[in-house]
């Protein structure tokens, strides 16, 4: 057929176009329309196997075009073994056509081709199919013609990795074009999604990787439709298809981690020290940067902006950006190079990546050392020197610290000058010394004295006093020694005035002596000073301080002293410098010039030299009686060139350490060295080119600004500058030109006078959060200094403030570009707002302090009152575990405007009705886990707590609160919080039902509960347990014995009574239920139980007779409890089964403990009995009966019975010994106290006998007897009677008797098909003759099962008392029926125990036992009619049918049936011998067995009852008596004083008759009242009678008959007929009301006991009908309608 693409369009008839109306389609063929929406058929054949043929499933023509031919060969091969035999149906279209036989044969192996042609007519898609018919059933095979249509294959989903919020991952996917057309596609997403390329044209086949973006926002799970729309053009994109896109997002996250292991933090910021690095030096350390998240993060770490030096950071990293891995780390390493002697550096980084909750702050910080250069010695003293001679004397260069000492003497030693040191520079190594020499060769007779000093790298200079003294044959000056220095001082400082130069003196001569610096020197006015102190020669460079000339300069010295001078020149005649004059006087404050001579010696070389004069005082100073001259050193700097014009100067080769300058920025005049290295292999030659910056002449220095330099040589360049203080800070480079030519060497010099600057970073307001009076609260707040020089701060807070506001730190230090956390308090002292003003006081850690900044910084803060409280008044935690422990959070609330702090007191009251001696000795049951606390304000904090009860007792404990201060003292008085209310308990369990089977089936609950003491063991379970209980407080093996002890006083018998031996097993059901609301853990521990196992060579073998007794017990399983532990959830119950087998005649008994984990220990003694078959044997349920107490002078006293139960297999006569009870009587005064009715008598086997006892006390006492009980040829036993005698007539005084607990809702047992409502119903104190009814209700529990049951009342003594109706009766599943029970009591007062039976048994056990006992009887009559013939084959055939029930006197002739006995069962070990061997080798006496046992049938026994016990309970008091106790409810019981019984039995025949009337009068009714028109009529009579009249010659109808005079049947019983004596009455009435209003008739009512039974069965009706669910007595009468009134009151027909 032809078809589109779509298959859930519909298939209607295809409608051609006008120019194809002449193409008809056939019938039967259905077409479709294009839609430009095609389904891709799979081109390619497939395969299949159809009933044992092998052919393809389809033929497809994808490529045809109209009006051609296309054919397609169909093979079919037959694989199967047999012969096929087809029909063929050939294709039903026109369009497609196969030459196929009808009918095909194919033999096993062969195939066959069948060609089918595709003839096309139009461009659609076409469909039809071949079937094939054969034995086996038929297949198809489909023919499919597509047309090409556009077709994208796309994965149904993508699953892209794991990315990072405000990251991106991608993946990509293949989009193929499967059609053979090109295809337009175009993708629409938008969201966290984004596809490349969104668009684009395919060929056919042609496949396209699209890449899917994934760029997360938040942290979600991304699940998105990219939908692809294609089609032909972009225009026409009519199809689509959809990728599922799947992603997930995660917050990534990245922590910086020290791989040392030791993570220094400071306020969460990570801290890297260096410590200590040499300047000059490099240190390198690593940080790790960890990420724990399940994502990969791209991070960057970058600078925190300001303070970042202005030649770049002396930190350095390795890595600023890069990506981690989910789970890995990245090491990056810092370096520090540090470049400023003795500076502290700190810098912050910060870890910045994409989708952070927090950003990672790093502190780098690491201090630069510089070399530390001491002398071995201040002063050099030559002595006394002859002319021309020389000396030599050796200094030592110590350098104490880490880094090296580079340093530099300032003074030529070229000869040029009397001292000279060799070597004038070098390198002292760190921790270590040098010697240098110190030569002294003087070339005139004079004393000599210079301060030269000792420039060091990136360190102050050192300095050293050279002195020596030079004798000549003629002069002989008076020789200088080094205390002679200190004496220069003195004298000059007492008597010298030196004016100013230019009208002021900088520096006095005192302290130019103590401190002559090179630099410093040059900037201050000392007493002698020459101009100017550098010559050049031969260089172009031209400056106002000197000329360059090729031959002479002059130079000029001043004298600023009051005193003559000599000066004295000490040239090197060897110099190419020399002065003119070499010596002369200069008068006081005068000048005078010299000429300095440069005549070079050799061409084209350099020269340099440092000229030496010394200024001598012409007067001379009386010092000690000597005379000495006062002298000071002047020196000049020379250098020149002896070039020839146009001849090419040496090329430099120099280097400056470092290349950059920064002055700190401090008003004082400081200086920084350089180092000046040739590295070349020539001599060199610097000086200063002031030409490129002239006007920075006055306020930078450069000593020395000109000097020769030999290869590989280097000098230190003291640079001194004096910034202004309104210059900003000025950067500039000096030009040192070299060698006298046109080579340069630039120089940055950064400087500038700057104001210390502080900033701060977190505002110039600080704001704290309203606060508590009393209390603190604390926030941080940032500092940071911006400038380059280290600073010190100081907070200022007034002196009214200081109390309030506390900052710490309040002062220290903080270096260049470091940032300080400082945490303010804020204490208000009373309620109201405060604004505070402290200030921030700055100044510069080198400065004196004279000169601070400040700031302000505006504090704002309130003062309020705090307070809190409880969610909740009253906590109540409920009940918990004595012993163990509970975890409560108490709700705190502060609804206050400030945080509270504050702590916690517990009050403990005990709530508990137990006497406690010490109640404050009492230990706190509730342990806070923090006493102490700070609530913020309004939020809520969950006060942990600890609740471990030590007692079962009600706790009470009240927390109170006090506000407290920042250090903790208390401000308030103590205010309630709250009350947490908890119960400590123990585990409870109880025992609320019990049912017995086996042997003890037929005892009644009330027997069952004395003789397994349940009374008491409720109650002890209920009880607290004792210390020695709690010893082990979980069930646990904790002895070596095989009998363990047990350390409790607790201990109660289990009797299982007596039976006799190989009896059925006593078996015990009691239902366990947990009353309390904690879990419970119970065990039962047997001995083996409670023993350690020990190792087999730690058993000794030898065990006690008491232990041998108990293993033979658990060995033959004798007691058996199950389940042996459980446990019991609040309000669950659960069935414990007992049993004891009487396997082993003889008294049984063994010890067993019940264990509640952390709660009661009791020892259980499981006793029981065994008889032997033809022993004789009474057991007591207990030697020890109390009887109802009796009101002394009580003329009835109530009966009272005693049970005594034969539990052997033989009649047993008991005796009553009556002497005890004779002599009790002669002792009261011939009154008889206690009689027995029936003091002897014959208990058959299995029953229970009772003993009527009347007790009637003569006083208000309690009455103890002991009546011996004897047994014929068995023992006596010695039963213990007590009665109490009361002397007041109360109601009080009555007791009535109970058991069980009857406040807990009963449950079915395991496997109990039939449920009774009650198993007991208490009466209480009723009059003599009088009746009450007891509804009670048998539910079938069952879903499957159907049951049968019946009352048995003839266990009763007094069965006349007690009628059950329906006696007996069938349920269905889950079918509910009801019972009545009628209690009349008898005319002389007594006390019932009356057990009533219910025999239950399943239908189907019945049906089964009904079946297998007539096909029994049927044998059994067809062999007592046949003929026995004694032929061996005939005989073995028949079986032989055992009677058991008449074993004693078989009913037919012949030889007796012989009894055989029952096959015992098979037991585990034989089923294990058989699985292991199935042929097993018997012998001829097992054989024989077998065969016999095959020969016997025995007769079916009846389905076993299962019983049900109801306990029927009551006292019956005399009618004086009655009105005594109970006057007020005399008049609501019923009694039956016009009750009689009837003069004889009613005859049988009656009993039909009755049953006949009953069942038509039923029928006549049923059809009354089915009829519609009459319950129409019945419901618009005006009013229904209110009172049933009876007519007076009716006789009254019989109460319902006792099941003793009338037996039930399965009819309906025969109370039934009493409802058409009511309906005749309602018809008199309306009959009398209608038609003979104006008669007057005597009306009389109905008798008492009709009345009763009418009533009776009408409630009974209404309430059968109520748990049916056909009745609700909720429903409005007045809102149902005519069709649910008609149906209620069809349904409402009396049952009985």
């Amino acid at each position: 057929m032809a078809q589109g693409s779509d298959p859930l369009l519909s298939t209607g008839p295809w409608k051609v176009s006008t120019a194809e109306k002449e193409l008809k389609p056939d019938a039967g063929i259905h077409h479709r329309k294009r839609d430009g929406k095609y389904q891709q058929r799979r081109s390619n054949q497939n395969t299949c196997c159809f009933l044992g043929l092998e052919t393809s499933s389809e033929l497809v023509w994808e490529d045809w075009d109209l009006e051609k031919e296309l054919t397609k060969t169909l093979v079919l091969k037959n694989i199967h073994t047999k012969l096929q035999r087809l029909h063929i149906r050939p294709p039903v279209s026109k369009f497609f056509s196969a030459i196929i036989p009808e009918k095909l044969v194919l033999s096993p192996g062969t195939s066959i081709s069948i060609p089918v042609t595709f003839t096309p007519q139009q461009r659609c898609e076409y469909e039809d199919s071949i079937e094939f018919h054969g034995k086996a059933g038929k297949f198809q095979v489909f023919l499919y013609a597509v047309i090409p249509c556009h077709a994208l294959e796309v994965p149904d989903s993508v699953m892209l990795p794991l990315c990072a919020v405000q990251h991106s991952t991608h993946a990509s996917f293949v989009l193929k074009n499967t059609s053979k057309v090109h295809t337009y596609y175009q993708w629409e997403c938008a969201g966290a999604f984004q596809l490349n390329p969104e668009h684009g044209l395919l060929k056919p086949g042609q496949k396209c990787p699209i890449t899917v973006v994934f760029r997360p926002q938040e942290a979600l799970v991304y699940q998105q439709l990219a939908c692809c729309r294609f089609g032909e053009e972009a225009e026409k994109v009519e199809s689509c298809c959809t990728v599922l896109l799947q992603a997930q997002a995660k917050y990534p996250h990245l922590e910086l981690r020290n791989p040392s292991g030791k993570d220094e933090k400071e306020h969460n910021t990570s801290v890297l020290n260096f410590g200590s690095v040499a300047v000059g030096q490099s240190l390198g350390k690593y940080f790790d940067i960890f990420n724990p998240s399940p994502v990969a993060a791209t991070f960057s770490l970058t600078r925190v902006s300001g303070g970042v030096p202005l030649f770049g950071s002396v930190f350095c990293c390795d890595v600023t950006e890069g990506k981690v891995g989910p789970g890995e780390s990245l090491r990056v390493t810092f370096t520090f190079s540090p470049a400023v002697v003795d500076a502290v550096s700190v810098e912050y980084l910060t870890l910045k990546y994409s989708g952070a909750c927090s950003e990672p702050r790093l502190r780098l910080t690491g201090h630069c050392i510089g070399p530390k250069v001491s002398l071995s010695s201040s002063v050099v003293d030559f002595g006394c020197i002859e002319e021309n001679g020389s000396a030599v004397k050796k200094l030592e260069l110590v350098n104490s610290s880490a880094a090296e000492a580079i340093y530099q003497w300032d003074i030529d030693c070229s000869g040029n000058s009397v001292f000279s040191i060799r070597p004038a520079s070098g390198t002292v190594l760190p921790h270590s010394h040098c010697t240098v020499e110190v030569v002294y060769r003087p070339t005139q007779p004079n004393s000599h004295h210079r301060k030269v000093a000792c420039l060091i790298l990136y360190k102050d200079s050192v300095f050293i006093d050279l002195i020596g003294t030079c004798h000549s044959e003629l002069q002989q000056p008076v020789i200088l020694k080094p205390e002679h220095l200190p004496l220069f001082k003195r004298h000059w400082s007492s008597r010298q005035h030196l004016p100013d130069h230019n009208g002021s003196v900088e520096m006095s001569h005192i302290e130019e002596l103590d401190c002559m610096d090179p630099v410093l020197a040059s900037l201050s006015s000392p007493p002698v000073s020459v101009v100017p102190t550098e010559l050049l020669f031969n260089h172009k460079t031209t400056t106002s301080i000197s000329t360059s000339s090729a031959f002479s300069q002059s130079v000029s010295i001043t004298n600023h002293t009051k005193e003559e001078l000599s000066l004295v020149w000490t040239p090197n005649k060897d110099s190419p410098f020399s002065i003119s004059p070499s010596s002369t006087h200069l008068a006081p404050l005068k000048s005078t010039s010299f000429r300095v001579l440069y005549g070079p010696k050799q061409l084209n070389t350099l020269h340099g030299a440092q000229l030496e004069c010394f200024a001598y005082c012409k007067e001379r100073v009386d010092i000690g009686k000597r005379l000495l001259y006062p002298f000071w050193c002047l020196t000049v700097r020379v250098i020149g060139h002896s070039f020839q014009p146009g001849k090419e100067h040496f090329i430099p080769r120099c280097s400056l350490k470092p290349p950059q300058v920064v002055f700190p920025a401090l008003g004082v005049i400081p200086y920084q060295t350089v180092l000046l290295i040739n590295e070349g292999h020539l001599p060199l030659t610097f000086c200063l080119d002031y030409n490129s910056i002239p006007a920075l002449i006055e306020s930078m220095f450069v000593v020395p600004s000109c000097g020769l330099m030999q290869p590989g040589d280097h000098r230190i360049l003291a640079l001194s500058t004096t910034p202004m203080e309104d210059s900003p800070t000025q950067r500039f480079n000096l030009q040192l030109q070299l060698n006298g030519a046109d080579f340069t060497k630039e120089l940055t010099v950064v400087s500038g006078l700057e104001k210390p600057c502080v900033s701060l970073e977190g505002g110039t307001t600080l704001y704290f959060q309203p606060t508590a009076v009393g209390s603190q609260t604390q926030c941080t707040h940032h500092i940071r200094n911006l400038d380059r020089l280290p600073v010190r701060f100081q907070w200022s807070i007034p002196e009214p403030d200081r109390g309030i506001i506390i900052v710490e730190p309040h002062a220290g230090e903080l270096h260049p570009n470091e940032s300080l956390i400082q945490t303010w308090s804020f204490s208000p002292l009373e309620k109201k707002s405060y604004t505070l003003k402290p200030v921030l006081y700055c100044w510069p850690l080198q400065s004196d302090g004279s000169n601070k900044s400040q700031l302000s910084l505006t504090v704002v803060g309130t003062g309020s009152k705090g307070f809190i409280e409880a969610e909740k008044a009253v906590f109540d935690v409920g009940e918990i575990l004595v012993g163990s422990h509970r975890l409560i959070e108490v709700p705190l609330v502060n609804n206050s405007p400030c945080s509270v702090s504050f702590c916690l007191s517990v009050e403990q009251t005990l709530l508990s009705d137990e006497l406690i001696h010490n109640p404050e000795a009492e230990p706190s049951a509730l342990h806070l886990d923090h006493d102490r606390g700070t609530i913020a304000s309004q939020s809520t904090m969950q006060l942990r707590s600890t609740v471990r009860p030590h007692r079962r007792t009600q706790y009470l404990w009240r927390i109170s609160y006090q506000t407290t201060s920042a250090n903790g003292s208390v401000l308030s008085l103590p205010e309630t919080l709250c009350e947490v209310q908890a119960k400590g308990v123990f585990p409870t369990l109880q025992v609320t039902d019990g049912w017995s089977s086996g042997s003890l089936g037929m005892f009644s609950k009330l027997r069952l509960w004395k003789l397994f003491s349940l009374d008491s063991f409720n109650e002890h379970l209920l009880s607290n347990p004792s210390s020695a209980e709690l010893i082990f407080k979980t069930p646990t093996r904790h002895s070596l014995s095989n009998c363990p002890s047990v350390f409790t006083e607790t201990m109660l018998d289990f009797n299982f009574s007596c039976a006799p031996v190989h009896s059925e097993p006593a078996s015990v059901v009691l239902m366990l239920h947990n009353p309390g609301s904690i879990p419970v853990d119970w065990a039962f521990l047997f001995p083996k139980d409670q023993q350690i196992e020990l190792e087999y060579w730690a058993v000794t073998g030898k065990f006690s007779s008491t232990e041998l007794y108990q293993m033979k017990v658990q060995d033959n399983q004798l007691f058996s409890v199950s389940p042996r532990s459980g446990t019991l959830l609040p309000g669950q119950k659960r069935a414990v089964h007992f049993s004891y087998s009487h396997d082993f005649a003889g008294t049984d008994q063994f010890p067993i403990v019940f264990k509640l984990s952390y709660g009661r220990e009791i020892l259980l003694n499981l006793q029981g009995v065994t008889v032997e078959r033809d022993q004789p044997y009474l057991h007591f349920a207990s030697i020890q009966h109390s009887f109802t107490s009796v009101h002394i002078g009580d003329c009835s006293p109530p009966r009272q019975v005693y049970e005594i139960h034969n539990g052997g297999s033989v009649p047993v006569h008991y005796e009553v010994d009556t002497a005890v009870l004779s002599q009790l009587q002669n002792d009261n005064f011939n009154h008889p106290v206690l009689c027995c009715f029936n003091p002897e008598g014959v208990v058959p086997p299995g029953s229970t006998a009772m003993l009527e006892f009347i007790f009637s006390p003569l006083e208000a006492k309690t009455y103890q007897m002991n009546v011996p009980i004897h047994v014929l040829g068995g023992d006596s036993t010695l039963v213990g009677f007590e009665g109490c005698g009361l002397g007041t007539w109360t109601s009080a005084s009555s007791n009535s008797l109970k058991h069980g607990d009857s406040k807990t809702h009963r449950v079915p047992f395991p496997g109990q098909a039939l449920f009774l409502s009650e198993d007991s119903i208490l009466l209480g104190d009723i009059p003599v003759k009088s009746r009450a009814s007891r509804i009670v209700f048998l539910t079938n529990v069952s879903y499957t099962d159907s049951v049968h049951f019946q009352w048995d009342l003839q266990q009763q003594t007094n069965q006349q008392v007690v009628q059950i109706h329906p006696d007996r009766g069938r349920l269905c599943p889950k079918e509910c029926a009801l019972c009545v029970l009628t209690f009349t009591s008898s005319d002389y007062p007594t006390v019932y125990q009356l057990d009533l039976i219910c025999q239950v048994y399943l239908e189907d056990a019945l049906i089964q036992y009904r079946h297998d006992l007539q096909c029994w009887e049927e044998e059994h009559e067809r062999q007592q009619n046949e003929l026995l013939i004694t032929d061996k084959n005939t005989t073995e055939s028949q079986k032989i049918l055992i009677d058991e029930e008449r074993l004693a006197g078989p009913s037919r002739k012949g030889p007796p049936l012989k009894k055989y006995k029952t096959l015992p069962p098979i037991c585990a070990s034989s089923s294990c011998e058989t699985l292991g061997n199935p042929y097993p080798k018997l012998t001829e006496a097992d054989r024989r067995l077998r065969r016999e046992n095959a020969k016997v049938w025995r007769r079916p026994e009846p389905p076993r009852a299962t019983l049900l016990h109801l306990e029927v309970s009551a006292h019956s008091h005399g009618s004086q008596q009655y009105r005594t106790l109970f006057p007020d409810q005399f008049d609501k019981h019923y009694r039956c004083c016009q009750f009689k019984k009837p003069a004889g039995p009613l005859k049988p025949s009656c009993v039909p008759e009755k049953d006949l009337v009953a069942q038509l009068l039923t029928s006549l009714l049923r059809d009354i009242l089915d009829d519609s028109a009459f319950v129409e009529h019945v419901f618009s009579l005006p009013s229904i009678p209110d009172i049933h009249q009876v007519s007076s010659h009716r006789s009254p109808l019989p109460s319902s008959p006792s099941p003793a005079a009338c037996p039930t049947s399965s009819s309906p019983p025969p109370t039934q007929p009493q409802l058409p004596f009511a309906g005749k009455a309602h018809r008199e009435d309306t009959t009398s009301r209608s038609g003979h209003s104006a008669q007057t008739k005597k009306i009389q009512y109905a008798p008492a006991d009709i009345c009763e039974d009418i009533l009776m069965n009408t409630i009974q009706n209404l309430m059968m009908e109520a748990v049916r669910g056909e009745l609700v007595f909720t429903t409005d009468r007045r809102n149902m309608t005519g069709e649910d009134r008609s149906f209620t009151h069809t349904h409402t027909l009396p049952l009985f």
